[in-house]
């Protein structure tokens, strides 16, 4: 089909989660709950880490911005969803779509990135003592923040690249609740083979090979702890186990959506809600129940708030 002879396709028509009235009411007040649950104490996390002085260590640094990866990540795609759930037609613009596309990608490979930092980090802490305040010094650690930044930039400008060099002249329904590579490359009304091996390669792959490298350097760190004392073995498989679990959230996910071929798979929705929506605000405070250092920081933080707003009432 010639581009020319066909009408461009200037906006996509989403199909949503699914098309039962019921389940879309059920899905809608659990998210909304679950947004003004947990989202404010993801901005906790990042206020009680940037306000106390005492948790200076780049595990905190890290930990906060992934908190703030995280929201912003949210904030991608729960808002829009919750307000088709009450909409008739749910409709997105060309540009909107690839906008969410680029930022779902940007922030998605970042925190990527920022879980095999903060991988690095333990290995240094736990393996490395004696270098850990050389190597892990403020300059490092911004030089690291940076460098994960650009990585999901350069991740993710790979990804409009290739989509908007597709052209899109008929067919445009996206069977999914938000704009996603595998969705919309379906729609492009020419053969996109090459383009769905580049795009396997660069997100499956990538999700995959982080995924196998974070799991090596934690069986790396949990091999070196066993002939530690008890006390600190106990601490270092804390902080590991946490990290296992954010990874497997993180990572399970991305693989299961990108590694397979582009073709629609029964469970490929409600993996993408829990991958977009649920799991991104869950892994900061996943990271926080398992840290009492945030926590004692956190009370005080509130206490110290809480006597001001009485003592102004």
């Amino acid at each position: 089909m010639e581009r020319e002879n066909s009408t461009v396709v200037t906006e996509f028509i989403l199909l949503g989660l699914t098309q039962s009235q019921g389940t879309q009411l059920l899905v809608f007040t659990l998210v909304l709950i679950f947004y003004f649950i947990i989202l404010p104490g993801n901005f906790l996390i990042i206020l009680t880490i940037r306000s106390d002085p005492g948790l200076p260590a780049p595990l905190y640094f890290f930990l906060g911005n992934l908190a703030f990866l995280d929201a912003s990540y949210f904030f991608i795609v729960a808002p829009r969803m919750l307000v088709d759930f009450l909409s008739e037609k749910k409709v997105i613009s060309y540009r909107g779509c690839i906008t969410q596309l680029f930022f779902l990608h940007f922030l998605g490979a970042g925190e990527m990135f920022l879980l095999v930092v903060m991988a690095f980090d333990r290995y240094i802490a736990i393996c490395r003592p004696l270098h850990y305040s050389t190597v892990m010094n403020p300059r490092a650690c911004y030089a690291l923040l940076v460098a994960l930044w650009l990585g999901g930039f350069t991740h993710s400008i790979v990804q409009v690249a290739l989509i908007l060099y597709l052209p899109f002249c008929g067919q445009n329904q996206l069977d999914n609740f938000f704009c996603d590579v595998p969705q919309v490359i379906k729609l492009a009304c020419t053969d996109t083979f090459v383009v769905e091996f580049l795009m396997v390669s660069n997100n499956g792959l990538l999700s995959l090979l982080c995924f196998l490298g974070l799991l090596a350097s934690y069986a790396v760190i949990l091999c070196h702890v066993k002939g530690h004392s008890s006390e600190g073995k106990n601490k270092a498989l804390s902080a590991c186990t946490t990290h296992i679990i954010i990874v497997f959230l993180m990572f399970g996910p991305a693989i299961f959506i990108y590694t397979h071929p582009f073709r629609a798979v029964p469970a490929d929705k409600v993996v993408s809600l829990f991958h977009t929506v649920i799991f991104p605000l869950m892994n900061p405070v996943i990271y926080t129940l398992h840290n009492q250092e945030v926590k004692a920081s956190m009370r005080r933080l509130l206490s110290q708030h809480m006597v001001c707003w009485i003592q102004n009432f």
